[in-house]
């Protein structure tokens, strides 16, 4: 198996949020695809944040894309400079206002779409999380945070009522250290 060559590339748009790129690629048996489009985008975090009692802290927000509110582990994109945990840790508190005193495992590191864009997602767990502050949130962001026992996830997961992929995935794994 061999890597495709991209033969040109071209974007389509530039924006704060992320680019649409267009390649021509030559796939290794010689075929061409004039119109290969790739997104790209910053990486991001979530975070699956566990209270002492071992609730379960996440978000709700709408989603244009689906034009619906999800439920989601709090998270975003990384900034400039900033580690990976950094990044979970701020996100966690500014979305949610929780925090902890222990550091933040690793839960792994995820392909987002890798068949259209080129960032990852890097899940972390916060463990004996509480409260220390309301929420700070960017300009654009609209949450209500909300508390579920593991229970509850679990139902709700079932239910099909958390439909976000990177929330089961982080989710699924934490639970393999709790």
């Amino acid at each position: 198996m061999r890597r495709w060559k991209t033969l040109q590339s071209d974007y389509i748009v530039k924006s704060p949020y992320g680019n649409i790129r267009k390649d021509a690629c030559q796939l290794p048996n010689g075929n061409v695809i004039d119109a290969y489009y790739v997104k790209e985008y910053r990486d991001w975090v979530n975070t699956v944040v566990i209270t002492p009692d071992l609730d379960i802290i996440l978000v709700k927000q709408y989603r244009h894309g689906v034009q619906d509110f999800c439920y989601e582990l709090p998270g975003g994109i990384v900034d400039d400079g900033e580690s990976f945990e950094q990044a979970a840790m701020r996100e966690a508190l500014e979305e949610t206002g929780y925090t902890s005193n222990e550091s933040a495992i690793k839960l792994g590191t995820f392909a987002v779409n890798p068949a259209e864009q080129n960032n990852y997602i890097h899940s972390y767990l916060i463990q004996n999380a509480h409260l220390v502050t309301g929420q700070h949130l960017d300009e654009n962001e609209e949450l209500d945070v909300v508390r579920f026992s593991f229970q509850e996830m679990e139902h709700k997961i079932k239910r099909g009522e958390i439909k976000q992929l990177f929330t089961v995935n982080a989710f699924h794994i934490a639970k393999l250290h709790i």
